[in-house]
């Protein structure tokens, strides 16, 4: 089969690879028919993420079909058209029990074109099949329902529920790319005072006002005094991260009200600085996190009902990688995003070869 393959910073290959098979009676081996590529993704590929080494095939998020399974699984069968979860859960140790998937430590988390295989193939081999792969509904489109993948889990539990958004806040995220949006959709379902996006792009500010931002900002343009008089000098309640450079983080906290919220989202490659001499004494809460997808049944549930904008979220489609040539994200801008699209493709197009075997 073909495959993304991570090289070393700044260098991946669309080549091919051997088919994977199964390893464990929890497997599943699912046929990939719609994927993104996230921005965990180019921080691995600009070299963020040392863990991720030469020769691993990269991405965490797709929609696929099965075609075969282990043994042990029992919630899925070949022909099933499933989402994949960025997320791999064992289901037995402890952060598993206590909804913390994220963290597992029997084998899942982040696994996916991290320390296993991932999804930027024409086949991957997915572990714990039956707690990290979810059947789909007939209502929600492959197109749609990638965005459950990573994307608005994400946005919503390390961001919204992260943040404690609540009615009448003003929120502010930074960065509108996919992750951003998604927060901005997400955070409107707790009746915020007011959302502000920020970001360079002005094609992104546009679709976050389409999402439901109330204002926006050039993060060029002085995005912290708009705040500041949004808010009578006040602060924002809840500031999203959602970049991961230490410009935008260390943007967040000073923008954020006495009392307030900082919830990160973004990858970071590099330290940033944490003001405590300004910090310590305005009971700021600042989170992190790793998404642990314990909101995808609820979040799928939702898409099935419309109550989540899905092609509303106006992703670029791209044709699959080899179905017209050499499409692989080997090509950045300054901010790390792919050239030929000012946001995260999906890859929709059905393989285009068979697996052997």
């Amino acid at each position: 089969m073909k495959a993304l393959v991570f090289q070393g910073p700044g260098q991946t290959s669309w080549q091919g690879v051997p088919d994977p098979a199964i390893k464990d009676a929890a497997d599943a081996i699912i046929r990939v028919d719609a994927v993104t590529i996230c921005g965990t993704d180019l921080h691995i590929i600009k070299g963020d993420v040392p863990e991720v080494t030469p020769g691993r095939i990269l991405g965490h998020e797709a929609v696929g079909t099965v075609v075969e399974t282990g043994g042990d699984v029992r919630n899925v069968r070949p022909g099933d058209r499933v989402l994949i979860s960025c997320i791999s859960s064992c289901g037995r140790c402890r952060f598993c029990r206590e909804g913390h998937y994220g963290q597992c430590r029997g084998g899942g988390g982040w696994v996916l074109g991290h320390t296993i295989d991932g999804t930027q193939a024409e086949y991957v081999r997915v572990p714990f099949a039956d707690l990290s792969v979810h059947p789909l509904p007939t209502a929600v489109s492959s197109h749609d329902a990638v965005l459950l993948a990573d994307i608005f889990p994400t946005s919503y539990e390390v961001g919204v529920l992260n943040g404690n958004v609540r009615p009448g806040d003003t929120v502010v995220v930074v960065g509108a790319g996919p992750v951003g949006l998604a927060a901005i959709a997400t955070a409107g379902l707790y009746s915020p005072g007011r959302i502000i996006a920020v970001d360079l792009a002005a094609s992104r500010l546009n679709a976050a006002r389409d999402l439901g931002a109330d204002a926006t900002a050039n993060a060029e343009e002085e995005p912290e005094r708009l705040v500041e008089d949004l808010t009578d000098g006040l602060g924002a309640d809840v500031v999203i991260e959602a970049v991961g450079v230490p410009e935008t983080f260390e943007m967040c906290t000073r923008m954020v009200r006495p009392g307030g919220r900082v919830a990160n989202i973004g990858v970071h490659g590099k330290p940033a600085t944490l003001h405590l001499e300004d910090l310590w004494i305005k009971d700021v809460t600042i989170t992190t996190g790793l998404v642990d997808t314990h909101s995808t049944p609820m979040l799928l549930r939702m898409m099935a009902a419309g109550r989540l904008p899905g092609a509303a979220m106006d992703l670029a489609h791209v044709p699959r990688p080899g179905a017209s040539g050499r499409r692989g994200p080997d090509r950045l801008d300054h901010r790390g995003r792919p050239l030929r699209t000012a946001r995260w493709p999906v890859c929709p197009d059905p393989p285009a070869t068979t697996r052997s075997g």
